[in-house]
């Protein structure tokens, strides 16, 4: 789904920059970056003075991070990475460029959760760290097709290397799923029951936090070549 929805963007865009189209061949940059959605590359095509066409994808960036709730204490891995569409305009006819468009991104988080104390405790109610096991499940900051809107600097203006710069920004959608390692929130039993609304509540906590990023900044640099 999400290969046929960024095709039809790839499409849309390149239709929005066709009339712009002037007699000139314009120069393609390749571009090697690295920023706050990992490392990639980067290809531009400057149909003509002022307007162009660019696509990313970057990458491979993980790391570890923790963060506390009042009743457990979370291990995370974050995993970066966005593809990018976008459709370029250089007012001044230089290098510098304002850039809107469609971003595909990928930032989410791996988490494993126990304890603070001996037992889990959950609005005043104990529950066995044997019986629960750990807490594990998945944070996602931003997922799917969403708007982007930056600026930068792109020596696409004139042949050879040059510095690639570039800031935007795009809006998060928080998502938390809970889950326990052992499965008891899914006994049949009152407990069990008490237990999935605790989970419910604990991914609310989590989720309310994640919300404090409403946008998402996007900041890459690297070197880049244009022909």
């Amino acid at each position: 789904m999400k290969q046929k929805t960024t095709t039809g963007l790839a499409l849309a865009l390149c239709l929005l920059g066709t009339p712009l189209v002037q007699a000139d061949d314009g120069r393609m940059t390749l571009g090697a970056v690295a920023g706050t959605t990992g490392l990639g590359v980067d290809l531009a095509w400057r149909y003509n003075e002022r307007f162009g066409v660019s696509a990313r994808y970057t990458g491979g960036i993980e790391w570890n991070t923790d963060y506390s709730t009042d009743d457990v204490n979370y291990d995370g891995d974050v995993n970066l990475a966005g593809g990018k569409l976008t459709l370029d305009y250089y007012p001044f006819t230089t290098g510098f460029f304002l850039s809107a468009g469609l971003m595909l991104p990928d930032i989410d988080a791996d988490i494993v959760g126990r304890p603070r104390n001996a037992t889990y405790r959950f609005n005043g109610q104990e529950y066995p760290v044997d019986a629960l096991g750990t807490l594990n499940g998945k944070v996602t900051l931003a997922d799917g097709v969403q708007p982007y809107a930056g600026l930068g600097w792109r020596q696409s203006h004139r042949s050879g290397f040059g510095i690639f710069a570039e800031v935007g920004v795009i809006p998060t959608d928080p998502d938390v799923s809970l889950r326990t390692s052992e499965g008891y929130e899914n006994w049949d039993n009152p407990i069990s029951a008490q237990l999935r609304e605790e989970i419910r509540q604990e991914e609310k906590r989590l989720k309310d936090e994640a919300e404090k990023w409403p946008v998402y900044p996007v900041a890459v640099l690297g070197v880049s070549y244009t022909f």
